[in-house]
């Protein structure tokens, strides 16, 4: 385990784990914390595992981890890592198995005093419109080969079928679509538990949730956003890939298991399984990875519509009257092919980002034109009973983190020991009291997501603005919230 005493302290927001912690590391590691931060991350294994992910093949720079890491399959959650292209690796384990999990904000013209006395009504319309629980299936009905029509072009194929339109693609990370996609390399398995599950919200941490403004720290960033006052009202939603993401991971890390010997890479954690990039075995990854990705994406679109409809219904206004566009959509499990800056050198990099968010800034390639004298939009979900932030990237992120940042609050409970504590009947009833209305298919699965199993996201932000690879934007607290 990772000790205080062999960690380095380089300012009040940054930590370094030395390469020579651990004979094979090939980069150090680099811990965004501040000391506080800190001692709650040192009560799991995740720092040993951002030593661990340092031993990848071809990795540059440090191996990171943002100030919500808690420990995952392989890379801790928050973990990033950039590998070179030309002699480095691909790992499962560095996107996980929510492949895009991610998160879609919509603003509406509504303000809090106009929704709060319809938010049981309007929660209660959404639950019945939009799948949610465990193994949740959606309402949407497609053969074998619109499933790989959805694989392969992501979103666009959600608004071909009328659940979208083109604005919603022009902000979305990717414009909801990963060229590298190949249906071939999905399994049949993955694809047939896809297929019933588009268009579902899922269980877990996933959620949908009505929000209203609280503060803006950046007038002009907001109102590019569409947000222009305190108590506006916005709606986010958050899943992502559902059991089709779930099996390419599985599928793969058995493949992967193979490749590790067949390459002969040496790993201190068979969790890290990993190929070169350019082997058969990593681009057949990259392209089934993509594949998840896509169908994510569409997934999402196919939610917001329903949302849509919702708000229409409850609130008797066309979409247009209610100004229910869309802000940004971002993936916070992917691994991305990209180009950054190493050494003094434009470089091609495969970039895993595992409970952490793409962060450009103003003027980068890939930010959506409406964004690009602001920077990109990081949406940051914190827990149910606090609130969530909307960022921007910076210029120090790209620098330094690959363009990346933190994605959420990061857990401090495991589920198991979060149920211990409260019952999910008596989390609801915390919520009220609060005025925050929850709905939910299993309300004892509630107290796995009280706000005492995370992290306060307002911490998590701030260190992440403190060390300036985000900059804050607005903070949103919870109205209501349909829980997974």
């Amino acid at each position: 385990m990772v000790r205080q005493g062999e960690m380095r302290r380089i300012d009040d927001y940054r930590w370094e784990i030395p390469q020579d912690y651990k004979s094979g590391m090939r980069v150090a590691g680099m811990v965004y914390a501040d000391s506080t931060m800190l001692d709650a991350i040192r009560e799991e294994q995740s720092l040993e595992q951002v030593a661990n992910v340092a031993f990848l093949p071809g990795i540059v720079g440090r191996s990171l981890a943002m100030p919500d890491i808690h420990w995952g399959y392989g890379f801790p959650i928050g973990g990033v890592a950039a590998t070179r292209i030309s002699d480095g690796v691909v790992s499962p384990g560095g996107v996980g198995y929510d492949i895009n999990c991610g998160v879609r904000l919509l603003r509406t013209n509504l303000n809090e005093d106009e929704v709060r006395p319809k938010i049981k009504e309007l929660i209660n319309h959404l639950f019945s419109n939009v799948p949610s629980g465990l193994g949740s299936e959606g309402k949407i009905r497609i053969s074998q080969k619109e499933m790989d029509d959805v694989l392969a072009s992501g979103a666009a194929w959600a608004v071909k079928k009328g659940y979208g339109n083109r604005q919603d693609l022009d902000v979305t990370e990717e414009q909801g679509c990963m060229e590298m996609a190949d249906p071939d390399k999905v399994s049949d398995r993955a694809k047939k538990r896809g297929m019933p599950q588009l268009g579902s919200l899922g269980s877990g941490n996933h959620f949908l949730e009505v929000q209203v403004v609280r503060e803006i720290y950046d007038q002009t960033a907001a109102a590019a956003m569409g947000i222009t006052r305190e108590g506006q009202v916005l709606m986010m939603i958050h899943t992502g890939s559902r059991g089709l993401g779930h099996q390419v991971c599985d599928d793969y890390l058995r493949l992967m298991g193979g490749a590790v010997r067949k390459y002969e890479i040496a790993l201190p954690d068979r969790q890290l399984a990993c190929a070169p990039v350019q082997s058969d075995e990593g681009r057949d990854y990259l392209a089934a990875m993509a594949c998840a990705a896509n169908y994510a994406w569409a997934n999402r679109l196919c939610i917001a519509h329903w949302v849509r409809e919702s708000f229409t219904k409850v609130f008797g206004k066309d979409i247009d009257e209610l100004g229910l566009e869309q802000i940004y959509d971002v993936a916070h499990n992917i691994a991305k092919i990209e180009e950054h800056i190493v050494d003094g050198k434009m470089i091609r990099l495969c970039v895993h980002r595992k409970g952490a968010t793409r962060a450009f800034p103003a003027g980068q390639k890939g930010v959506p034109d409406r964004y690009m004298s602001v920077g990109q939009p990081v949406l940051i979900p914190g827990d149910m009973g606090r609130c969530s932030f909307v960022a921007v990237g910076t210029e120090r992120a790209m620098q330094e983190t690959f363009g990346s940042t933190c994605h959420g609050a990061g857990r401090l409970q495991s589920r198991g020991a979060a149920r211990k504590i409260m019952r999910g009947s008596d989390v609801a009833n915390e919520l009220a009291a609060k005025g925050i209305y929850v709905r939910t298919d299993s309300v004892e699965s509630l107290a796995e997501e009280a706000s005492y199993a995370y992290k306060d996201v307002t911490d998590v932000v701030g260190i992440a603005q403190g060390a300036g690879i985000s900059r804050k934007i607005i903070m949103a607290a919870p109205l209501g919230v349909i829980k997974g």
